[in-house]
């Protein structure tokens, strides 16, 4: 399970590293091992969207692998303590931790999505 945040918050911002071809890329380009990554993405099929793999990674640090409007992952930081109720709250943390030319999506924290690395 990942960090207590408050649960009741679906939403978050998280800003973009790289973007990948998979799910399985983004995931390992967030140092989850492979096999790991393989396993959430795999966990993931089971839900309809499959738009947002969230996880921890060893040290704590919360990660996810975001499907972009193209079709490509884009594999982030996810900023769970700045999660919020509604998208466009989450839109207006988001705006608020991108700087100087970074991207960022909103992710939609699914708890059956959510595993520990």
């Amino acid at each position: 399970m990942l960090p207590a945040h408050d649960s009741a918050k679906p939403y978050f911002p998280a800003v973009v590293c790289v973007e990948c071809d998979s799910p399985i890329d983004a995931l390992v380009a967030l140092c989850v091992p492979r096999d790991e990554a393989m396993d959430l993405v795999a966990a993931s099929w089971r839900d309809d969207e499959g738009g947002c793999i969230l996880t921890t990674v060893d040290g704590g640090r919360s990660v996810a692998a975001i499907r972009t409007p193209t079709g490509q992952w884009a594999a982030c930081h996810a900023f769970l303590d700045h999660a919020c109720a509604t998208r466009k709250e989450a839109e207006r943390q988001l705006d608020k931790l991108l700087k100087r030319g970074r991207r960022g999506y909103v992710g939609e924290r699914m708890a059956r999505r959510e595993a520990t690395i």
